[in-house]
């Protein structure tokens, strides 16, 4: 793999290389790419990974190759403290922020080391909740950023982050990052990777899943909340006159109240369709016409709020009144700006007459989004993304389908492309054992959750716990539940009763511990050795038809006379399998068994080719084999 990356490096080009768990295929690209002497790129599907490679992999490549190199790991801005915003909030009362007890909790903490940091990088409070509200008033964000008018520009945390990258060998991003800066690429505040010869695509089978929400249009609730709670915080502190401040206060008020009203419009509008109970909920543009009229006139509110803003401003130049007046004024013109963006998307998501995308409403919360997402994204990501480079690699242990790379080449965009596959290493014929109920009922049986539950408890009890069992649905895990922990000794921890990375650690920590799980736990999880000797899976993990993404997706594959069915749901499952079994054999070291209690892998033409998909593990329906492999 290391000998086809520096071939594409040095005669440009792409590289599809799928590299199995444990081949190391981390060091198979870091090394060619450091040899090369070119700037390289390397965006990782999570943070974990990011991470990863810049305090484990490079340290060590540094001390084995003898070349000297320098590197930068970069992250999405949320990540990162804003110093003028966090300025800003020390100075504020705390009735301001409707006196959030985790202030007096939290602000001393983050105080502390903000005057201490080099980066700023909120990793750096371990101790720090992952969902705390007050990170979200100091963060970096964009929508508050004043560019290069901010007073703290220079010491900025995202300006060193940028300068570091720029002269740096090596840049560590994320697809969030990747795709969150070509999507703004050509906005006020533009680039914030430096340009680079080389992409490396880690983890590559996500990038889709990330193209489509960052080249996507989102209005919501929060949003405009957002937009008129900094409004009103700078009415406090802002050197308009007492007129244009009652101009601005007004304008404030009404786009508060149309808010108010064309979301509790497009609530009912909800209810009143069929779906409504989905937390996604396709839309058309005649089916918004009931939301229509408040929703035009809450975009001629945010006109009004950039206008009166605009005129205050224009009343008060305060060119030599000081920082602090000029600060405020950077500050108002952030806020018309973003009342502009607010007013642009919405009027385009009350269209929703581009054929290109797909319209839909979710709820998560207490947020209500409108939101269009790009039906394909193979063109964007083709533009936006790989041609920006004059040579590109994507990798990951799952990329191939039925034994080639063209279902991961036309989701992408990919034209012409090296190919190579390294199996892993792994001896998965003494490692693993793959189990397959004998019986089971199909999974829209009434029967099937209670047949989930009784084979799952057969498994575990063998295993002694240590086990990942992997849902489809919240729906099953909820009715699967109640059957474990009362048929089971062993701990049982729930996603949605801690943050992922808590519940993972405190995996690990629990001798036999048992963890039900849905799609966010299939991949990006790693926990080697005996802790983790089986994982159980309910069903196919076939993308629900009721996805407003996944039905335009499987429309715009009908209409043109494809099969949607062959060439976008199954192959897009299998490799959401391979990723969830992917889980259990980490290390040349580890054992266990991993099952699947789907019976359309034997009874179903397509399930052949899951079962092709699948580790090279013997196969086996009896429990008593799966005791004797444990014993």
């Amino acid at each position: 793999m290391a000998a086809g990356v520096a071939s594409v490096i040095e005669d440009g080009g792409t590289l599809l290389a799928e590299a199995g768990t444990g081949t190391g295929k981390t060091l198979a690209y870091l090394v060619p790419a450091i040899l090369s002497r070119q700037r390289v790129l390397v965006s990782t599907g999570t943070k974990n990974l990011q991470e990863q490679i810049f305090f484990k992999d490079l340290p060590a490549l540094r001390d084995a190759l003898g070349v000297p190199f320098t590197a930068t790991l970069m992250k999405g801005r949320s990540n990162y403290l804003c110093l003028h915003r966090f300025q800003t909030f020390e100075s504020s009362e705390p009735s301001e922020l409707f006196e959030r007890p985790e202030r007096a909790v939290f602000l001393p903490v983050i105080q502390e080391w903000a005057s201490a940091t080099k980066t700023g990088d909120r990793a750096e409070l371990r101790d720090l909740p992952e969902d705390l509200p007050l990170w979200k008033d100091i963060s970096a964000e964009a929508d508050t950023c004043l560019g290069t008018k901010c007073p703290r520009c220079g010491d900025c945390f995202l300006t060193l982050m940028r300068q570091r990258a720029a002269e740096s060998d090596v840049v560590i991003v994320n697809h969030h990052l990747l795709c969150a800066d070509a999507s703004v690429r050509q906005s006020a505040f533009g680039e914030v990777i430096p340009g680079c010869s080389t992409l490396v695509v880690d983890e590559a089978h996500q990038l889709e899943d990330v193209a489509t929400q960052y080249f996507g249009v989102s209005f919501s609730n929060f949003r405009v909340d957002d937009l008129v709670r900094d409004g009103q915080r700078l009415l406090g502190t802002a050197a308009f006159g007492a007129s244009q401040t009652q101009d601005v206060a007004r304008a404030l008020t009404r786009v508060s109240d149309r808010a108010q009203s064309f979301f509790m419009t497009v609530s009912t509008a909800r209810v009143a369709r069929p779906g409504a109970a989905d937390a996604r909920a396709r839309y058309t543009a005649e089916a918004m016409a009931d939301c229509g009229e408040d929703g035009l006139m809450l975009a001629g509110a945010l006109e009004g709020l950039e206008a009166a803003l605009a005129l205050a401003q224009i009343g008060n130049p305060g060119g030599d009144q000081g920082s602090g007046i000029r600060d405020q004024e950077s500050s108002a013109a952030t806020v018309q700006r973003r009342a502009g963006e607010l007013r642009h998307d919405l009027r385009f998501l009350l269209k929703a007459d581009d054929q290109d995308f797909v319209y839909y409403l979710e709820s998560r919360g207490r947020a209500t989004f409108l939101r269009a997402s790009p039906v394909d994204v193979s063109r964007i990501v083709r533009d936006a993304l790989f041609d920006r480079f004059r040579a590109v690699v994507l990798t990951s242990a799952t990329l191939a389908v039925d034994d080639s790379f063209d279902y991961i080449k036309g989701r992408l965009g990919i034209g012409e492309a090296d190919e190579l596959r390294v199996a892993s290493e792994f001896d998965f014929g003494r490692q693993a054992l793959l189990y397959l109920p004998r019986r089971m009922p199909p999974p829209k049986s009434p029967s099937f959750t209670e047949a989930v539950a009784r084979e799952t408890i057969a498994l575990l009890t063998r295993s002694q716990g240590r086990a990942f069992v992997l849902f489809t649905s919240y729906r099953v895990l909820r009715a699967v539940q109640p059957f474990l922990e009362m048929a089971l000794p062993y701990p049982m921890l729930v996603q949605g009763t801690a943050p992922r990375s808590a519940l993972i650690e405190e995996f690990r920590a629990t001798p036999h511990a048992v963890l039900m799980a849905t799609a966010s736990f299939w991949q990006g999880v790693d926990v080697v050795g005996d802790a983790l000797s089986c994982v159980v899976i309910d069903k196919l993990p076939f993308a629900s038809p009721g996805d407003p993404v996944t039905a335009a997706r499987i429309d715009a594959i009908t209409a043109r006379g494809g099969d949607a069915f062959a060439e976008y749901q199954v192959p897009l499952a299998i490799l959401s399998l391979q990723q969830g079994l992917g889980r259990l054999i980490r290390h040349r070291s580890d054992r266990g068994v991993l099952a699947v209690l789907d019976p359309r892998l034997k009874t179903m033409g397509y399930g052949r080719r899951f079962l092709a998909s699948l580790p090279p593990a013997p196969v086996t329906h009896d429990l008593d084999t799966v005791d004797r492999f444990f014993k």
